[in-house]
């Protein structure tokens, strides 16, 4: 992993009703979630302050805040990098995600109309769309909308910050994968969740999606490949 590769930060425009911490935060979880900064990177935080073009404090608050979520690691040099990552460590993580997103689309399915159906086949369409041209920060955002939009249609919905928290600590090391791996995702097994929801099937539904999220972190199945991949 080169230590030194450039940071793609994606700058949104700040509201006024939002501060500069909170917009911070904002953008680096994001960067974070599209595996923006992949594991191996270190930053510092003079050099985020100057990518965001604000002074240190509010990089100091969302980063602590970040870091509290398991997403970023700030060192005893001050310098942030992605937590390393472990083939135990990350199978807990993917276990854990598909406990609570089963249980997340077995309780939105009732939920979801015609009009939210399209918007899923949209996505997946869209995702259909990036592999094809290989861009894999579109795949990565275009799968997060999905699930989220899937998870989302419980008005009653409580899991879906842990469902991301998850996401945060696993996004850098999948970023990775879809990048240096030729097999990814072989398997649409959204269009096998679309068709569970559109079939009331609630244990075709947990099948499909349990299968998407097995199927995205096979690479890391030992810790030998886990390895081999990051460097």
């Amino acid at each position: 992993m080169d230590k030194h590769t450039p940071i793609d930060l994606t700058l949104t425009e700040r509201h006024s009703a939002v501060t500069i911490t909170q917009w911070v935060y904002s953008t680096l979880r994001q960067a974070v979630l599209l595996g923006k900064i992949p594991p191996g990177r270190a930053l510092t935080i003079r050099e985020l302050a100057t990518l965001l073009d604000v002074s240190p404090m509010p990089i100091r608050e969302a980063l602590r805040q970040l870091s509290a979520e398991g997403a970023l690691e700030i060192q005893g040099n001050r310098r942030v990098m992605v937590p390393k990552m472990t083939a135990m460590k990350f199978a807990e993580l993917v276990e854990a995600r598909i406990c609570l997103e089963t249980h997340s689309a077995v309780r939105a399915m009732p939920y979801i109309d015609e009009a939210r159906l399209a918007q899923l086949e949209d996505l997946d369409h869209r995702i259909d769309i990036a592999t094809e041209h290989g861009n894999g920060h579109d795949v990565t955002r275009y799968n997060q909308e999905f699930h989220r939009l899937l998870y989302t249609a419980s008005p009653h919905q409580v899991t879906q910050s842990l469902i991301e928290s998850l996401w945060l600590q696993l996004a850098p090391f999948m970023q990775v994968a879809i990048e240096n791996l030729d097999d990814y995702y072989q398997v649409d097994r959204h269009k096998e969740a679309i068709s569970a929801i559109r079939e009331r099937d609630s244990l075709a539904l947990q099948m499909a999606i349990s299968a998407d999220i097995r199927d995205g972190c096979a690479f890391a199945s030992s810790p030998e490949q886990l390895q081999q991949l990051l460097g």
